[in-house]
């Protein structure tokens, strides 16, 4: 079997350069890999804007970009074989920072949605990266966990019991966690621990928290768990377990609320920086970004459903109120 023939991608969306191919490309034509951890069907529009944003930086199209969409479990391959032959790599999710650091060492990476890249080993520093990577950050600030769980205790009346769902292995969650532990206490809650490898055990984890009474939902950032916001808002609702999530997809799909970056604010980071590394600037020079917007999304629909009453200040914070 061709090496190309065994990268495992979701939906067969993106299909590998072929080498003679390559070998005709100018020069002066950049070649972009763009790696997103997911299926095409979740992520594809923030693939197509990527492109977009590229364009308005070169609008005589002198690059080329080859999407790949891998799972979780295979992004390392995906990267491994894609890096000999572009010039920049664009990945997102922890889990895809790692891979790079791991696999693309020779050309500049530029990630995208990482947890925590200094914690992670990406990079130095934020301000002074230091070797081949920068990017943009998902979290805004180390305690961005702690005010998730704060909001779910201003939420639900005497809140004693919080599931946490995390996704196993996800380089993320340390960094996560160290923010709720230390705010527990604080908030009076005590933390159930959820697991998951795979969307799969999703239905189990949610009896699990069933059997433990869990009285709310914390959910952890992951490429497993992006994949999953909708299976994710729905198992919450029918278990009546008010939630709070990173990803404002949850709140969408009928979770009770969200605080997050807004993922197409970042896309348009990304691109820019992308951009200054074609004209030369060198990604240790370039200091990696704070998600530039961040929001947050009530589902009114579901507070009803549960018989919330929302503070008004809560309400009064939000960016969108979902009736």
């Amino acid at each position: 079997m061709k090496r190309r023939e065994f990268i495992r991608l979701i939906g067969g969306a993106a299909a590998a350069w072929p080498t003679v191919a390559l070998a005709q490309i100018s020069h002066k034509v950049r070649r972009i890999g763009h790696v997103l951890v997911g299926p095409p069907s979740v992520l594809g529009h923030f693939a197509d804007a990527f492109e977009q944003h590229m364009l308005d930086y070169f609008p005589d199209r002198s690059f080329i970009v080859a999407r790949r969409f891998a799972e979780a479990k295979s992004v390392d391959e995906v990267v491994r074989d894609l890096a000999p032959d572009i010039d920049v790599l664009v990945i997102w999710t922890t889990v895809g920072g790692v891979a790079a650091k791991k696999y693309a060492t020779m050309i500049p990476v530029v990630f995208l949605g990482v947890g925590a890249p200094v914690d992670v080993g990406l990079v130095q520093s934020l301000n002074l990266p230091g070797g081949n990577m920068t990017g943009v950050t998902f979290e805004a600030a180390s305690e961005t966990y702690a005010k998730r769980l704060q909001i779910l205790t201003e939420i639900v009346p005497n809140l004693e019991r919080v599931a946490v769902l995390r996704t196993f292995g996800d380089p993320n969650v340390t960094f996560a966690m160290e923010s709720v532990v230390r705010a527990a206490p604080m908030l009076r809650v005590n933390l159930q621990l959820i697991d998951i490898k795979t969307a799969d055990e999703l239905p189990e984890a949610f009896e699990t928290m069933k059997s433990l009474k869990a009285q709310a939902l914390l959910v952890i950032s992951s490429a497993v768990i992006y994949g999953a916001n909708k299976q994710i808002a729905e198992l919450a609702f029918t278990h009546h377990l008010p939630s709070c999530s990173p990803f404002r997809e949850q709140a969408v799909a009928g979770g009770l609320v969200s605080l997050g970056p807004d993922a197409k604010v970042m896309v348009k980071q990304g691109a820019d920086l992308v951009n200054k590394i074609i004209r030369g600037a060198k990604p240790s020079d370039l200091p990696v970004e704070l998600p530039a917007r961040y929001e947050m999304f009530i589902n009114l629909r579901t507070a009803r459903a549960f018989r919330l009453t929302l503070p008004s200040t809560l309400l009064g914070r939000a960016d969108l109120v979902i009736e």
